[in-house]
């Protein structure tokens, strides 16, 4: 069989191969979440790299590190870095046949590729929040209504509700015509990329090279108060909206070098948003591209920032409120409880919170809401960010990282037992959000985060542990204060969704 780089010589960014030139992410990720908890607790690292079965017993040892992080702020921040570094060193950068390490790759393709062409919109610049939901759009005191209703329901923390009224008290704050924002994942059906248009910004816009795509971001832009400076081929001279959809875009994965060079000579301040997404391991190369940008601009510049999107679907430490509200809920199921006796025993209708843990900050709980369908990569791809989120404020970089709700999105439709499990989701307090919805009120936060001098993005913000920055304003659709364990009426969700969409 021939190796990977003859086959693709130009694979760009992607994790080190083993002696048979098979790349294993399987032993990549176990690599890396032993050796970010083995300075901490030497018996959980072995027993990580004890895992034969990576595919199905992953959930285990990312549970494990959030634990362990929770217990003190020293050991969030070790685990972090730890995890990021051993991460970083099994990836590796190919082009031409020549694989060097990743951390080297952005020093070593230094030549520009690309250069900048703006388009800017044609409309004025919405006043206010609103809010599309249900088929409708809400405004001013709707918007506040149906965030008192999420808050009653479990589905979105307290502290949610407080940022976007700040935001509705505030529409001053919706003028972004001073903002700019890179936004990587463009397209994403998550990213902020209409919502920050609408209110007047500038997005730099990073996505594939796809006409189809760019000519839609592009409709977007013209009508709306803002502009979007997009990516084309160095030299060329696009001269109407349509050759500029053409020629547009790039692939991070395997321009990851030309991309650094051509935003390390933007005009900030900015924040660089990562809100990418791909199927399978493409989508763990893709959020190590994003990463080692991150990390590249902002060891350079002292002017950038970071956002990013958690999702629901992971695990997190969670305030003693959250866990009092889902054993209230499971106090009060009543009869259905005693019909649900029997299948308890198979490991389904379990409490959400059978114990708690003691920390330097207190008693918490773990929300462990990972879900076996989207796979180790993805989980990976997603604790890469909060460990990035973790080490780049404790170093003083700008850095917002919210949960986002359980979304219908493309990418989770089209798996059949998510799509059902979501359609069954209401029966356990889980509301699903539309794609409209989730990314218009994750923008609304993230433009709280931008403006409001109280925002826990700031890096001067005092917080008793780093995950608080993002438990407080959660908007985790109602898994956390959920009564039962996720993973243990995923399966009856899914039944009572075939149901309904049958």
């Amino acid at each position: 069989m021939p190796n990977e780089e003859a086959r693709d010589p130009d694979r760009g960014v992607d994790l080190a191969a083993a002696a048979d030139h098979r790349v294993s992410t399987s032993s990549v990720a176990r690599s890396v979440l032993s050796t970010a908890v083995r300075g901490i607790d030497p018996s959980i690292a072995t027993s990580i790299s004890a895992v034969s079965n990576w595919r199905s017993d992953y959930i285990r040892p990312f549970r494990d590190l959030v634990v362990l992080g929770a217990r003190s702020s020293e050991h969030a921040d070790s685990i972090a870095r730890f995890g990021l570094a051993e991460l970083h060193r099994q990836s590796r950068f190919v082009r031409d046949g020549d694989v060097i390490p990743l951390a080297h790759a952005l020093a070593s393709f230094r030549e520009p590729a690309y250069s900048s062409v703006t388009i800017s919109g044609r409309a004025g610049r919405d006043p206010g929040l609103s809010v599309p939901y249900r088929g409708k759009r809400l405004f001013g005191l709707e918007v506040r209504k149906r965030l008192d209703a999420w808050t009653s329901a479990g589905v979105v923390e307290p502290g949610f509700t407080q940022a976007i009224n700040d935001v509705l008290d505030n529409p001053g704050w919706l003028d972004l015509s001073d903002i700019t924002v890179v936004v990587l994942g463009a397209g994403s059906e998550m990213g902020p990329l209409r919502s920050l248009l609408r209110w007047g910004a500038h997005v730099v816009a990073v996505d594939l090279p796809r006409p189809e795509l760019w000519r839609r971001i592009i409709d977007v832009a013209r009508s709306s108060a803002g502009r979007v400076t997009i990516p084309i081929p160095l030299g060329s001279a696009p001269q109407d909206d349509d050759a500029v959809a053409a020629i547009a875009g790039v692939d991070l994965i395997r321009s990851l070098p030309e991309v650094h060079t051509w935003l390390a000579g933007l005009e900030g301040p900015y924040t660089l948003g990562t809100y990418t997404y791909a199927d399978g391991a493409t989508h763990l190369r893709v959020a190590l591209a994003a990463d080692a940008l991150a990390a590249g601009l902002t060891s350079e510049r002292s002017d950038i920032g970071l956002a990013f999107l958690a999702t629901p679907t992971d695990v997190y430490a969670v305030s003693a409120d959250a866990v009092a509200e889902s054993r209230r809920r499971w106090e009060a199921r009543g009869l259905s409880g005693i019909a649900q006796l029997p299948l308890r025993i198979t490991g389904h209708f379990a409490p959400n919170y059978p114990d708690t843990i003691n920390t330097d900050h207190g008693e918490i709980g773990i929300a462990d809401c990972l879900v076996t369908q989207q796979g180790p990569n993805y989980a990976l791809a997603k604790r890469l960010q909060r460990w990035r989120a973790t080490t780049s404020r404790h170093d003083g970089v700008w850095t917002s990282l919210n949960v986002a709700p359980a979304t219908r999105t493309r990418s989770v439709v089209k798996n059949r037992a998510l799509a059902a499990a979501y359609s069954g989701a209401h029966r356990f307090g889980v509301e699903v959000f539309d794609p409209a919805t989730s990314n218009t009120v994750m923008a609304a936060l993230l433009v709280h985060d931008l403006r409001s001098s109280g925002s826990l993005a700031r890096p001067d913000a005092e917080l008793p542990h780093p995950d608080h920055a993002w438990a407080i304003q959660a908007a985790h659709a109602g898994l956390w204060r959920s009564a039962y364990a996720p993973r243990s009426v995923l399966g009856i969700a899914a039944a009572l969704g075939l149901v309904t969409r049958g």
